[in-house]
Protein backbone atom coordinates (compact mmCIF):
# COMPACT_ATOMS: atom_id res chain seq x y z
CA UNK A 1 0.00 0.00 0.00
CA UNK A 2 1.39 3.23 -0.81
CA UNK A 3 2.31 6.19 1.57
CA UNK A 4 -0.61 8.60 2.38
CA UNK A 5 0.44 12.12 1.56
CA UNK A 6 0.21 15.21 3.60
CA UNK A 7 -2.22 18.15 2.86
CA UNK A 8 -0.05 20.44 2.72
CA UNK A 9 -2.22 23.26 3.59
CA UNK A 10 -2.78 21.88 6.51
CA UNK A 11 0.74 20.68 7.60
CA UNK A 12 1.88 24.94 7.76
CA UNK A 13 -1.42 25.22 10.15
CA UNK A 14 -1.45 22.47 12.34
CA UNK A 15 0.94 21.02 14.27
CA UNK A 16 0.80 18.28 16.90
CA UNK A 17 1.49 18.48 20.86
CA UNK A 18 3.53 16.07 22.66
CA UNK A 19 0.34 14.41 23.83
CA UNK A 20 -1.17 14.06 20.67
CA UNK A 21 -3.53 17.13 20.50
CA UNK A 22 -3.12 19.59 17.69
CA UNK A 23 -2.22 23.26 17.95
CA UNK A 24 -3.50 26.07 15.82
CA UNK A 25 -2.82 30.01 15.50
CA UNK A 26 -5.80 32.09 16.07
CA UNK A 27 -7.30 34.04 12.99
CA UNK A 28 -8.05 37.66 12.37
CA UNK A 29 -4.33 39.09 12.89
CA UNK A 30 -3.56 39.81 9.62
CA UNK A 31 -4.91 43.05 8.69
CA UNK A 32 -7.22 45.63 10.05
CA UNK A 33 -5.72 45.85 12.97
CA UNK A 34 -6.68 49.97 13.63
CA UNK A 35 -10.05 48.83 15.13
CA UNK A 36 -9.13 45.85 17.44
CA UNK A 37 -8.30 46.55 20.65
CA UNK A 38 -4.13 46.58 22.13
CA UNK A 39 -5.69 43.33 24.37
CA UNK A 40 -8.06 41.56 21.45
CA UNK A 41 -4.63 41.91 19.64
CA UNK A 42 -2.42 40.77 22.06
CA UNK A 43 -4.66 37.44 23.19
CA UNK A 44 -4.59 36.82 19.51
CA UNK A 45 -0.93 36.11 19.17
CA UNK A 46 -1.55 32.99 21.92
CA UNK A 47 -1.95 29.57 20.05
CA UNK A 48 -4.29 27.29 21.10
CA UNK A 49 -6.07 23.66 20.57
CA UNK A 50 -8.20 22.49 18.05
CA UNK A 51 -11.68 21.67 19.27
CA UNK A 52 -11.88 17.79 19.58
CA UNK A 53 -14.69 17.55 17.03
CA UNK A 54 -12.05 18.96 14.60
CA UNK A 55 -9.27 17.23 15.51
CA UNK A 56 -10.03 13.91 13.97
CA UNK A 57 -10.32 15.53 10.50
CA UNK A 58 -7.28 17.64 10.89
CA UNK A 59 -5.55 14.40 12.22
CA UNK A 60 -6.28 12.86 9.04
CA UNK A 61 -4.96 15.35 6.67
CA UNK A 62 -1.57 15.53 8.89
CA UNK A 63 -0.58 11.69 9.20
CA UNK A 64 3.07 12.01 9.60
CA UNK A 65 3.27 15.12 11.94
Amino acid sequence: MPKMKTNRGAAKRFRKTGTGKVRRNKAFTSHILTKKSTKRKRELRQGTLVDKADAKNICRLIPYL
